[in-house]
């Protein structure tokens, strides 16, 4: 892959962030196209896990619905969209970190195709982890509701677009850990101040994890929760076995800090306490 220069000027930057948009959208086009015409295995796909939730028709094959017209053509667009973006998630990655490259410093390319894979291997595995462990206990969650006093009527429109805001949302969700990983191993964040205020971070954690679920469902919300501590653990210990000795220095500088913070502290409360005791005397 060719690697432009770090110093360029504003307008070849742009030109090259346009580039690199440009190719992105273009595969985007053509997986569009594509998966179009697939829609309807990828739409039986996406709702087997919630079909036992769904009221059924005389056959026994579930009674999915559309309200409009429009509905049927807007859904297949929504799905083929949908598609196409984890389909063309390795190009939207490569491209985004392709963009940034030229700035690193050679000793921190190397980090390019790791950083690449598992950025795509965690896309992956969030979207698989809400699939098989996430969509039917929120659906039943969100269906139970109405027990006693309705009966649901499966939009199909409307169901499939909440499967997919599930999904997107917990596929960029998992790539938390490679966040904090390269926060701390480019010393943005010091590992032990990050590790120091774990509290804070898990309350960040669980308000993420309120914002990205679609649902008002807590158990939603506690799966999500439970999975992105345990990435965001995972990677604290990736970063620790990168860092190595650069973890303990960073902490005795901190002590240092807080040493000299604390003597300074009392200092100034011993002047404070001699100027009043002078001044009392007068």
């Amino acid at each position: 892959m060719p690697v432009g220069p770090a110093r360029m000027p504003l307008f070849d930057h742009l030109g090259e962030l346009r580039m690199r948009f440009v190719r992105i959208v273009v595969c985007l086009l053509i997986a569009v196209l594509v998966f179009y015409m697939a829609t309807p295995t990828i739409a039986n796909f996406l709702i087997l896990p919630i079909n036992d939730l769904v009221p059924t028709n005389e056959d026994g094959s579930p009674a999915w619905v559309y309200m409009g017209a429009f509905d049927a053509f807007g859904t297949r667009f929504v799905i083929a969209m949908w598609a196409s973006l984890v389909a063309c998630m390795p190009v939207i990655i490569w491209q985004t970190l392709a963009f940034f490259l030229p700035a690193l410093k050679p000793n921190e390319r190397k980090w390019f195709i790791p950083t690449f894979a598992i950025a795509c291997a965690l896309f992956i595995f969030g979207t698989v982890f809400c699939y098989l462990i996430i969509l039917h206990p929120a659906f039943e969650w969100l269906t139970d509701q109405g027990l006693g006093f309705a009966t649901i009527l499966p939009e199909a429109k409307q169901w499939i677009d909440i499967i997919i805001k599930f999904e997107i949302g917990f596929g960029f969700a998992f790539e938390l850990p490679l966040v904090v990983f390269y926060l701390t191993v480019f010393e943005v964040v010091p590992y032990a101040k990050l590790r120091g205020a774990w509290r804070t971070v898990y309350i960040v954690l669980m308000v993420i994890s309120a914002l990205i679920t679609p649902d008002a469902s807590p158990i939603t919300m506690l799966l999500l929760f439970g999975a992105m501590i345990g990435l965001y653990e995972v990677s604290m210990l990736a970063a620790r076995l990168v860092l190595g000795g650069k973890i303990k220095k960073q902490k005795e500088e901190a002590e240092r800090q807080a040493a000299e913070d604390a003597e300074w502290e009392a200092e100034w409360s011993q002047r404070q306490a001699e100027k009043k005791a002078e001044s009392e005397a007068k």
